[in-house]
């Protein structure tokens, strides 16, 4: 069986490695040129650290993030909502990790080149469309400029191209621009002094302005710092913007004022957007679940199946997540098009079910009651949101 995969992202990168183990020769081909360790940081929950575990990866997992100990919610004033265990601490068979994107993307590359061979990685190759013809899928590509490179055929392809994914669009033409939540986000990544257990994520305010930090580098835990990942993020009026605007470097200015006030006994949040050297903005989108993701022998996977909010830690493990089930249902060998049908009844589901209750701000609703009950802080968050309460919250975005 051969397969193309469009995309050499996080999602793409596992389904190669994944496909791989399970004997299926795969090739990828990704529009940029060079693949680099851009990004900010990123959370790997347990069932993705186990995922890759099984690929031979927690070794270098470990050595290069931070094994995340608890999580804690606060409000406006750094007055604690809730915290608790995650990963091991959790009672968890696998850790969970906070770790830089890019730091991964370079974990995942070196070992699908290893793999494969890089003969397998085709970079600058952008996707035109993809075609079906019998038992085969037909793939074109052109170069940045326009000029068309060969063609490449397959049993089957595997489209992990990110939420503006080419083949989304072509089996999707009139779904339009990602839905925007009416939030910005500024993120960057601060070395600074640790703060709280040194391995603690952070979410602080409310669903019109928030904060959140974890330290996601061991090798400066080692050295006595800490490489805080930290996100701002505000409401703010509008459409979705246009693409060319995303990932755009700002200044501070932009948003920085509006946290001016927020330094903490644990942490000063105004000196850790100081400290940063270059801070990017990101509209907060998703789009809505798809009636289906797999057309004949063509599939979504990631983000071209299901973007969604960066609320509860999921993208990243849900596209691995993602990977593993693919491979598992071609490998069962009851031909392509049943395996993509059975990958899509598994997955689109659950990740569905993800995507409407981030919208809801899932298991930040906790802030949100805390800054809607007691806008003015509080002395004791259970005379504002009972125990039992906070714990139905969390729980229930836990089990899906």
């Amino acid at each position: 069986m051969q397969a193309i995969i469009i995309g050499t992202g996080i999602g793409g990168l596992t389904a190669a490695l994944t496909l791989a183990q399970r004997n299926i020769d795969v090739t990828l081909y990704e529009s940029v040129r060079e693949i680099r360790p851009l990004g900010v940081g990123i959370n790997l929950l347990p069932h993705s650290v186990k995922a890759l575990t099984e690929l031979g990866l927690q070794p270098e997992l470990a050595a290069v993030g931070i094994e995340t100990a608890e999580l804690a919610y606060y409000n406006k004033y750094g007055q604690q909502i809730w915290q608790e265990a995650r990963g091991i601490a959790a009672g968890y068979r696998w850790p969970q990790y906070s770790i830089h994107r890019g730091e991964l993307q370079m974990i995942l590359y070196r070992a699908a080149v290893a793999k494969l061979g890089a003969g397998r990685i085709h970079l600058g190759h952008h996707l035109v469309r993809a075609e079906q013809h019998g038992e085969h899928v037909v793939a074109h590509f052109t170069d940045a400029a326009g000029t068309p490179l060969p063609d490449a055929r397959a049993d089957l392809l595997i489209a992990a191209d990110g939420i503006h994914s080419a083949v989304r669009r072509q089996f999707y033409p009139d779904e339009g621009l990602p839905k925007f939540s009416g939030r910005l986000l500024w993120r960057a990544v601060t070395r600074a002094a640790p703060f709280l257990t040194g391995r603690t994520m952070i979410m602080a305010g409310h669903q019109d302005q928030k904060f959140v930090c974890y330290p996601i580098s061991r090798l400066a835990a080692e050295q006595g710092a800490s490489l805080i990942n930290w996100i701002a993020e505000l409401r703010i009026a509008g459409d979705t913007p246009p693409r060319s605007d995303w990932n755009k470097r700002v200044e501070k200015s932009v948003f920085a004022p509006r946290f001016d006030s927020w330094r903490f006994d644990w942490l000063d949040i105004p000196a850790l957007i100081a400290g940063a050297e270059a801070v990017f903005e990101f509209p907060m989108v998703d789009r809505d679940p798809l009636p289906r993701w797999s057309h004949g022998r063509i599939t979504l996977l990631g983000d071209a199946a299901h973007p969604m909010y960066p609320i509860g830690s999921n993208g990243a493990s849900q596209a691995i997540l993602d990977a593993r089930a693919l491979a598992d249902c071609l490998a069962a060998g009851d031909g392509v098009e049943q395996a993509l049908a059975a990958y899509e009844s598994q997955r689109l589901p659950p990740t569905a079910s993800i995507v409407m209750l981030n919208r809801q701000n899932g298991p930040e609703q906790v802030m949100q009651l805390a800054e809607e009950r007691a806008p003015q802080g509080f002395a004791h968050i259970h005379d504002v949101i009972p125990a039992a309460e906070l714990e139905q919250i969390t729980g229930r975005y836990k089990v899906v």
